[in-house]
């Protein structure tokens, strides 16, 4: 600019304007940015269950059924911190331990009863709880996954470890299941359970495990009806065990089915679930799995007696 501009433009208060290489003109003030509030962790609480106060333990009705009162809890709940789990596959597990997995009829006095159970070996011995069983009225039927029929006879039960070994008529080819170790079962690890609840064969659900050794020493006091209108056995003989518990749906009908580890390995027996009250017998998410290392045991005693 020329003098005058110049002298013109200090008159009224404007700034210069250069155009030198070197000197940048005068810029709005960058906006503020506040940083991104860091998210708050999610805490997960475990609540450990209350005294296990009341059983159904319905002779075949494929499920016991538990309730917790206020009481002192029984047992401990295990807590455990759980890191990434990879990627499994439900249907693989499926696929391998269904042919493995059985429905069990049985009929009582009071009609007609439905419960599963596992495949020990090829030619037809079968692992399920003593209560689905414990009332059946002569040989029970079982059916295989590809609908085969099998007529069954109680080879012996433990109606305190609420565990049962039938043996099939004429079997051979079975698939038998491969049992696991309970003992290195971790809180938190994902599993799936088989059976037939309802008398809808081959249903397979999954969840994780939510706690182990539920003591399971209360399981029989009181006396609720059954949904068969049964009442709950209340002897000396009631089942008593310390369980794996899930959050794997267990309904009437899972009962003496496998629980399972991703590797398609029986790490429990499912035998009984929580219910509100004696007459819901729908899955609230608490269920519970007699140990395969403790079912081990009764079936090598059973065999031996």
């Amino acid at each position: 600019m020329n003098e005058n501009e110049f002298r013109a433009s200090q008159a009224g208060g404007v700034p210069p304007t250069y155009s030198h290489p070197y000197y940048q003109q005068p810029v709005a003030a960058a906006p503020v940015l506040t940083p991104p509030r860091p998210k708050k962790k999610r805490v997960a609480t475990l609540v450990t269950a209350s005294t296990l106060a009341a059983a159904v333990i319905g002779g075949a009705s494929g499920a016991a059924i538990v309730g917790l009162d206020s009481g002192t809890p029984t047992g401990s709940a295990t807590t455990a911190t759980v890191s990434s789990t990879t990627n499994t596959d439900v249907s693989a597990v499926a696929a391998k331990v269904l042919p493995s997995v059985v429905q069990v009829n049985v009929t009582t006095r009071q009609g007609e009863a439905i419960g599963s159970g596992v495949i020990l070996s090829s030619d037809g011995k079968i692992l399920t709880n003593a209560h689905v069983v414990s009332d059946a009225v002569g040989d029970v039927t079982i059916t295989l996954s590809d609908g085969t029929k099998y007529q069954a006879s109680v080879v012996g039960a433990d109606t305190k470890a609420d565990i049962a070994v039938l043996q099939a008529e004429g079997a051979s080819g079975l698939t038998a299941a491969t049992l696991g170790d309970s003992s290195k079962v971790q809180v938190g690890e994902e599993v799936v359970a088989i059976g037939s609840p309802g008398g809808l064969q081959n249903t397979v659900t999954s969840g994780i495990v939510s706690a182990l050794n539920r003591d399971l020493s209360d399981i029989s006091s009181g006396e609720p009806d059954t949904p068969f209108g049964q009442t709950a056995n209340t002897s000396s003989d009631s089942p008593s065990y310390t369980a794996i518990q899930t959050d794997a749906s267990i309904n009437q009908g899972n009962s003496g089915g496998p629980l399972v580890d991703m590797n398609g390995e029986v790490i429990g027996i499912n035998s009984a679930l929580y219910s509100p009250s004696s007459t819901s017998a729908g899955s609230v998410g608490i269920g519970f799995a007699i140990p395969i290392n403790d079912a081990k045991t009764i079936i090598e005693q059973i065999e031996n007696n």
